[in-house]
């Protein structure tokens, strides 16, 4: 057996030469056996990363230092330019210090500049340092946190997966092997087992002592409680498919316990949103105030809106991408030993024109074929381009972008775009709506429609795929074939997947596997959780066509994944629902400080203008030193509006754990800023 095995990133010793000099350096800062050499060869292993402990260290002291020569030398030369220059006076980094005389004084006074030069040089090269090699060291552990994230999230598939092969009748060899070839479906969990077969057939390790080693090494404790217990059936001679039951029913569990700590972090982020997104409107609010006083901080109001804002709302994106758990893998399948049609159908795209691919270059007619092949899907394309754009919602950026740039070109060049901050402060609405109202209607509304049609046609699979899994159980019980269970849930259910279940069976009938149906199937959807599924029903049914137990036990799977899938729903809507009134709320704060706040002060200048007590602005009118009623009314309006977007893309990441399916939020609430400030603007 031949296991295609993925060590994780590549590490030649021979081509690192700042390893290799920096070696020393490392012998003498670090203790070879002390705990934290130890413990980062220790996350080394865990994330896979072939590289030894020694050298990697060395090679992160040799950036360390390089990164930090580098910064010093900036800061040196900055601290001294300020001074050489006369940028800086020496006299503020005075501290008082008592003198007794006037030559002394002039002495420290001419040592502050060299001493200020030395000390910034010295803080700067630290700071790079630190940079330097704190991030090569941090590499290893997040790569192990994130590895240790995605096997939590699999093992109870995977152990679903290992009792469906010991019901088939595998052997505890066997059921290891299997696990290790799946990694097309359990990512990194079968990663962990290659290194078990590896150990076990290329090092003679025998296999006990290969569990026991990756029990010790394995990034995650469950794996590791997982690898430690079935360690002693396998001693013991215990019964490992009744060990196997037994564990799958814990991990099912520990999957729903799991997803309730996970949601009720969430529920708090939730709750710390809608103070983080207020904390702009409140310093715009002072900001605006201090303006009244004649103590303006236009650049402060600037920087609020055009930066803080955005920072904030990404900021707290990524803290939610933290925690917020995306589905591992891709969804496809690619099984060893794999026929030449299947390999090339699952190759099929745009460009790819599929089963024809294996016979171009043979006869003349294979390449007419490939040419009608073709032709052929361009006129199904141009025929139903709506249907392509469903199964691949981003392939309308290539007509929208390209679409959305000509706009703003002609509307340049007509002169309806403004094209100076003078111009944008005449026509605010219209300016904005052209510069990013325009562009995001016409990227955003065709990819919100396309990406939610084919989120909503790959769940019509998912829906019916408990309730078919037990009918498959039912009929599979009673004495019928894999096959012919199939067929009587295609003809006694209703929905999409009957429909497939009725073409694989059709296509089995015309001379194909069983397995390569299956696989085609999966593919048409590529959906992770369809690929486990599919991945478990079609190593059983290699063995035997009679797989009741493993049709209830995948049946089970899928009843606790919608389980979970339902109470994240619900949970996260409630999440959603925050954010948007959260929006909403600031949104009307907003455009009663514009028609309470601004429009009331406007007229009350224009009175007091009339009487001869107030200058007229230039572009609006002001209150003293303060900022423009005309700018203000500006920065207001970007402000909702970015805030909207921000918190669009928030609310869809939150509730379907994909940024694109934020894209409909963005839309419909940018939609509700430009219609309440065409009111009050």
């Amino acid at each position: 057996m031949s296991l295609d095995v993925d060590d994780g990133e590549e590490y030649d010793r021979s081509t690192d030469p700042l390893g290799d000099a920096f070696y020393p350096v490392f012998q003498f800062l670090f203790d070879e056996d002390g705990d934290f050499v130890a413990d980062v060869g220790t996350k080394l292993e865990q994330a896979r990363m072939a590289a030894t402990v020694e050298l990697y260290l060395s090679r992160a002291l040799a950036v360390g230092i390089l990164v930090g020569g580098a910064l010093w030398v900036v800061g040196s030369l900055v601290s001294w330019g300020l001074f050489e220059f006369g940028l800086v006076d020496p006299d503020v980094f005075s501290i008082g210090l008592p003198t007794g005389d006037a030559a002394t004084a002039e002495a420290l006074n001419a040592l502050t500049a060299p001493a200020v030069t030395i000390v910034s040089g010295i803080v700067f090269g630290a700071i790079g340092f630190g940079i330097g090699f704190g991030t090569l060291v941090a590499i290893p552990y997040s790569n192990a946190s994130t590895r240790q994230r995605e096997i939590n999230m699999l093992l109870p598939d995977a152990i679903s997966f290992m009792y469906a092969l010991s019901v088939g009748g595998l052997n505890q060899l066997e059921i290891l092997e299997a696990m290790a070839r799946a990694d097309d479906t359990y990512g990194e969990v079968a990663k962990e087992f290659q290194s078990i077969v590896r150990e076990t057939e290329y090092f003679g390790t025998d296999y006990r002592n290969a569990i026991r080693d990756q029990a010790m090494t394995t990034p995650s404790e469950e794996l590791s409680q997982f690898l430690t217990d079935m360690l002693s059936i396998v001693n013991s001679g215990g019964n490992m498919e009744q060990f196997l039951d037994d564990k799958k029913e814990k991990h099912l569990r520990t999957a729903k316990q799991e997803q309730e700590t996970i949601l009720e972090t969430l529920e708090l982020f939730g709750e710390m949103y809608m103070t983080l997104s207020l904390f702009p409107l409140l310093l715009i609010i002072i900001l605006v105030i201090m303006s009244m006083l004649g103590n303006a901080q236009e650049r402060l109001l600037y920087a609020t809106v055009y930066a803080l804002i955005p920072l904030t709302g990404v900021g707290f994106l990524v803290l939610v991408s933290t925690v917020k758990q995306d589905e591992p893998g891709d969804g496809y399948l690619q099984p060893a030993n794999s026929s030449d049609r299947l390999e090339q159908v699952n190759r099929e795209g745009l460009i790819h024109m599929g089963l024809i691919e294996s016979f171009v270059g043979e006869f003349r007619l294979f390449d007419r074929i490939r040419s009608r092949e073709g032709t052929y899907k361009t006129r199904e394309l141009l025929r139903r381009p709506h249907i392509f754009f469903r199964d691949h919602p981003m392939y309308t950026l290539v007509v929208t972008v390209p679409a959305a740039l000509s706009l703003l070109a002609v509307a340049v060049r007509n002169g309806a775009a403004p094209l100076t901050w003078q111009q944008m402060l005449n026509s605010p609405i219209w300016g904005t709506f052209i510069w990013w109202y325009v562009p995001t209607y016409i990227i955003g509304i065709p990819l919100a429609i396309f990406h939610t049609w084919n989120v909503r046609s790959r769940k019509a699979i998912t829906g019916k795929l408990s309730d078919d899994l037990r009918k498959l159980s039912s009929a599979n019980d009673t004495g019928q074939t894999l096959l012919e269970s199939v067929e009587t849930v295609a003809d006694t259910s209703s929905g999409k997947l009957a429909d497939e279940f009725e073409v694989m069976h059709a296509k089995v009938n015309y001379g194909m596997s069983l397995r390569s149906a299956l696989v085609e199937f999966n593919n048409k959807y590529h959906i992770p959780r369809l690929a486990r599924t599919v991945k478990l029903i079609s190593k059983a049914q290699e063995a035997s066509s009679q797989i009741t137990e493993v049709l209830t036990t995948a049946a089970q799977a899928s009843e606790t994944q919608d389980d979970i899938e339902r109470e994240r729903k619900s949970r996260t809507r409630m999440q959603v629902a925050i954010i948007l009134m959260t929006y909403l709320t600031l949104l009307g704060v907003m455009a009663i400080l514009k028609t309470q706040f601004l429009d009331v002060m406007t007229g009350l200048t224009s009175q007091a203008s009339s009487a001869g007590g107030s200058e007229l602005s230039g572009q609006g009118l002001s209150f003293g030193d303060g900022v423009d009623t005309a700018v203000l009314s500006v920065l207001f309006f970007h402000a909702v509006t970015l805030q909207a977007g921000l918190s669009g893309f928030i609310s869809g990441y939150i509730r379907d754990a994909d940024i694109v399916s934020g894209v409909k939020f963005l839309v419909v609430l940018q939609t509700i800023a430009l219609a309440v400030w065409m009111v009050v603007g």
